[in-house]
């Protein structure tokens, strides 16, 4: 293809939303002609199936629930006007309570203000406050932000460690829809005991955000905490970003909580429109539809050319694999669907991963996003005419080329900076472009039948656990992995049994004598 050949593609396939000033470029992805055209009833379809959902359809029929993230940012839009008020009147008490906070009106137990904030989540819970984090957060933040994403005791321990002092300033938010989520609650009761090693009340230190009357709600409420919000069974987790679990953290670090929903709201106008050239989100679709032939056969690697921009491949990684990760199609036949996302950040992964791109396995497509301003930094000119952030364009567009004269297909997303109305309209352009590519190929986006057994699995993991010591201290006897599987009544889960005896072992819960899973033998320490 020659240079002139595509320009003019470029020119065909470029996507712009002029209100946000971002553009989406497609003219990389080698879809055959006839495509756009066989994929149009398909693709009205979704459209169609989309605007049913907006209007307050039951969208998660497991759960029989509407799915309303959407009206997070138009309240004007959900189907009740008791909604449009919850959301309204939601918004304007995290703005009080923010300003509040900074002005040292609610204040810590010893201190003047509160300088810190710690989000204690999971999964959508953190990812998207995470990634909103890490985009916008500057030293001039009135708070800083810290996580507790893991039921992992030595990252818990690590951040309770950098907080150090501060942690008497530090303001916790405890994120929980069932309030029974147990990496939350173990999060919580670790931050509380932290809290209380340092004569703090952490009653005096927390808020929480959770569905009405979950066991956390009645904690909280029982406890005296500072605050509770709300989390509504119509939004799901990794859509929540833009409703309390994302606009809190946003507001008490002094983000523009307007921005963020304007630039998703401007987003959400473009891609309601039918026209698919015009629609960004609509093209995201049916790119993806073409690279995967519809089965998510190719991975989709996100680079962006921005360090704050990093986290974005890991929020995208659940809003996508969450959302397209099925065994079953809606008619419930077994079709195993979705769609790998991993990623890193331009351009780092050129001295990473890009040598496996340029010359490897072709099992992907890439997206590149540009980011036109270079930011706050320091606008060093290295070479006459060449400043730093140059030749991060630099290198997205080699990088670009060279995977397309191999044969490497890319979309490339342009934002005007990584601010509040970018990250806004970034986030409601993928969830569009999720939630139609689940019509297009027949899955229910708004479900997650996966994460529930795998918590179901770890429950029995751990009733497991409990009869393997109980069984110990019923007989003080040292025995094998498969003598106590046997009498704690499990005779078929010895490698289990073994992995959980050797770690109470490994920390000091247990005696060994011998090693692996023949020759060790345990008993009570």
């Amino acid at each position: 293809m020659t240079t002139t050949d595509l320009w003019d593609r470029y020119r065909s396939h470029l996507c712009i939303v002029e209100a946000l000033d971002l553009r989406v470029d497609v003219s990389r992805m080698h879809f055959p002609a006839g495509f756009m055209d066989r994929m149009a009833t398909p693709m009205a379809h979704a459209f169609d199936a989309m605007a049913t959902l907006e209007k307050g359809a039951i969208a998660n029929p497991d759960e029989d629930r509407m799915v309303g993230h959407y009206w997070l940012r138009a309240p004007e839009l959900a189907p009740r006007p008791a909604l449009s008020s919850a959301i309204i009147e939601t918004r304007e008490r995290i703005a009080d309570f923010a300003r509040d906070v900074h002005a040292g009106t609610i204040r810590p137990q010893r201190a003047d203000r509160f300088e810190h904030v710690l989000v204690i989540g999971i999964g959508g819970s953190a990812l998207g406050p995470q990634f909103v984090a890490d985009a916008l957060a500057t030293r001039d933040d009135p708070m800083r932000a810290h996580f507790f994403d893991n039921t992992d005791p030595d990252g818990m321990a690590r951040v309770i460690a950098r907080l150090g002092e501060a942690l008497e300033r530090t303001l916790t938010v405890v994120i929980s829809k069932s309030g029974g989520t147990a990496e939350t609650r173990n999060g919580m009761l670790f931050a509380r005991r932290a809290y209380e090693r340092a004569g703090l009340d952490f009653a005096r230190h927390a808020v929480a955000i959770t569905g009405d009357g979950s066991d956390l709600d009645r904690t909280a409420s029982a406890s005296g905490w500072l605050e509770r919000f709300p989390m509504w069974d119509w939004v799901g987790g990794r859509a929540s970003v833009l409703a309390a679990v994302g606009l809190l953290p946003a507001a008490l670090q002094g983000f523009d909580v307007d921005a963020l929903l304007d630039g998703a709201r401007e987003m959400d106008v473009a891609t309601r429109r039918h026209e698919v050239a015009s629609n960004p989100a609509a093209l995201l679709a049916l790119m993806w539809h073409h690279a995967g032939d519809g089965r998510g056969t190719k991975d989709m690697v996100v680079l962006p050319y921005a360090d704050r921009l990093l986290l974005f491949s890991r929020y995208l990684q659940q809003l996508v694999m969450e959302s397209l990760g099925k065994e079953r199609d809606l008619d419930g036949n077994v079709v195993h669907q979705g769609m790998s996302v991993y990623g890193n950040k331009g351009s780092t992964d050129q001295h990473a991963y890009v040598q496996q791109l340029r010359d490897g396995v072709n099992n992907f497509f890439v997206t590149f996003i540009h980011v036109l301003h270079d930011g706050d930094g320091d606008p060093l000119e290295v070479e006459p005419d060449v400043r730093i952030g140059d030749y991060l364009t630099g290198f997205l567009l080699g990088t670009r080329a060279a995977l397309f004269d191999a044969d490497r297909e890319s979309i490339t997303i342009t934002v005007p900076d990584v601010r509040e109305r970018s990250i806004g309209a970034l986030i409601a352009l993928y969830e569009r472009a999720v939630g139609l590519y689940a019509t297009l190929v027949g899955v229910n986006a708004y479900d997650q039948p996966g994460v529930e057994a795998g918590k179901r699995a770890a429950g029995s993991v751990l009733e497991l656990q409990k009869a393997l010591l109980d069984a110990l201290r019923a007989d003080p006897a040292p025995r094998s992995a498969a003598e106590l599987a046997r009498a704690a009544g499990r005779p078929d889960h010895i490698e289990q049994s073994w992995t959980i005896l050797e770690h109470l072992a490994a920390n000091g819960r247990l005696e060994r004598s011998g090693s692996g899973p023949d020759g060790a033998r345990y008993r009570v320490s």
